[in-house]
């Protein structure tokens, strides 16, 4: 199984932390390798300490599914064909922010997820930051 590394994890916390800066919001940073292990954290000075689980739980939700967490909250709707599946696996993050990380070859090596401290922060900005902080390896 091909892992992401600690140098690549924090290239890609340094990403996303870069990204949050730009929009202006504090955000807790999470990476896990391929086996769902936490690799690399950062918490920003003043961001929410709710938001650490929740930052880890969609780094976690992205790497168990292998896709955006905010494509699987589209799916988790009533009705939907993984409905109740955030309550699957001591819980999961179902909305925007939690993004697979792949190495150049595309090979899904971990996965990165973010949370602000901001309760009408946009749910995109989340995965634009999440986003920002897998395209490091790209």
């Amino acid at each position: 199984m091909s892992d992401i590394t600690l140098e690549q994890a924090q290239g890609a916390i340094e990403g996303a932390l870069k990204q949050a800066r730009e929009f202006g919001y504090v955000m807790n940073v999470a990476v896990v390798d391929a086996g769902v292990n936490l690799k690399a954290f950062a918490r920003m000075d003043g961001a929410w300490l709710g938001s650490i689980d929740i930052a880890l739980k969609k780094a976690k939700t992205a790497r168990y599914f292998d896709r955006q967490t905010g494509e699987i909250g589209e799916l988790s709707q009533p009705g939907g064909p993984l409905y109740g599946i955030e309550h699957s696996n001591q819980g999961l993050i179902t909305f925007p922010g939690g993004v697979p990380i792949k190495n150049a070859e595309g090979t899904i090596i971990g996965a990165i997820g973010v949370s602000g401290s901001g309760a009408g922060m946009p749910h995109e900005v989340s995965r634009i930051v999440a986003e920002a902080g897998a395209a490091t390896l790209l």
